[in-house]
C-alpha cells in the first residue's frame, strides 16, 4: 500500500495539470467577408458561343471557431459558421443572361495555429495552416437547368491577431486564403461544363472567450 500512497501526490499534481490545460480553450464569434477572385476554364457546351464565361460574387456572413491549445504556442482550430450565399453572373459573349446560379458554400476548416509571444500578452499574433472541405448546397438557377457543383478539398492558410482584454475576453481579426476548386455541370437543352477556381480571401473579425 505504501507505494500507492506515495504515488498519490504525483497523481493529484498530474490531474491538476491536465485540468488546467483543459481550460486552455477559446471560442470565437465574428463577421466574415468572403471575397472570391474566381477564374474559370470558360463555359463549354453544344451551341454555346465562343467567349462564354461566368464570374462569382462576394458574400458576408458570420462564423464560429473553437480552438484547443495543445501547447502554449500551438492550437488546433475548427472554423465553421453560416454558409455564405455565392452567386454567379454570366460574362463574355453570354453576359446578357445576368445571374445564372446561386449556391451556399458549406466550408468547415481545420487549422493548426502557431501563436507568438506569451499566453498572457496583450497582443498575440498567430499564423496557421490546415485543410478545407467545401460542399455546395441549395444550388439553384434562374434558367431551366439542373446544376451540380462538385465538392472541394484543399489547403487553407491564415494570419491573425488576438487582443487579450481583461478577464477571459478577446478581440480578434484574421485574413485567410483557401483553395476551393469545383467542377460545374448544368444540364438543360444542352450540357454546360466549366471548372471554377474560386480562390477566396476571407477577412474576419469579432470577439472571443477563453475557458
Amino acid at each position: 500500500m505504501k507505494p500507492i500512497l506515495h504515488a498519490w501526490p504525483a497523481l493529484v499534481l498530474a490531474l491538476g495539470s491536465a485540468a488546467a490545460q483543459a481550460q486552455d480553450n477559446v471560442a470565437k464569434f465574428g463577421v466574415t467577408r468572403y471575397d472570391t477572385h474566381s477564374k474559370t476554364s470558360g463555359i463549354a457546351g453544344i451551341g454555346i458561343p465562343p467567349g462564354a464565361d461566368a464570374s462569382t460574387g462576394d458574400a458576408t456572413t458570420w462564423l464560429l471557431t473553437y480552438e484547443r491549445m495543445v501547447t502554449p504556442q500551438i492550437g488546433v482550430e475548427l472554423v465553421a459558421g453560416k454558409p455564405p450565399k455565392i452567386t454567379a453572373q454570366a460574362t463574355g459573349s453570354v453576359a446578357f443572361l445576368g445571374e445564372v446560379m446561386s449556391a451556399h458554400s458549406v466550408s468547415p476548416t481545420v487549422l493548426v495555429n502557431w501563436h507568438f509571444g506569451a499566453p498572457g500578452a496583450l497582443l498575440r499574433p498567430y499564423v496557421g495552416a490546415g485543410i478545407n472541405y467545401t460542399k455546395f448546397t441549395g444550388v439553384r438557377s434562374n434558367y431551366p437547368w439542373q446544376v451540380g457543383l462538385s465538392d472541394s478539398v484543399g489547403p487553407a492558410v491564415q494570419a491573425g491577431l488576438d487582443v487579450n482584454l481583461s478577464g477571459a475576453w478577446v478581440l480578434w481579426a484574421s485574413v485567410a486564403m483557401v483553395k476551393v476548386k469545383s467542377d460545374l455541370v448544368a444540364v438543360g437543352a444542352t450540357v454546360l461544363q466549366t471548372t471554377i477556381d474560386f480562390r477566396p480571401r476571407v477577412y474576419s473579425a469579432g470577439v472571443g472567450y477563453r475557458f
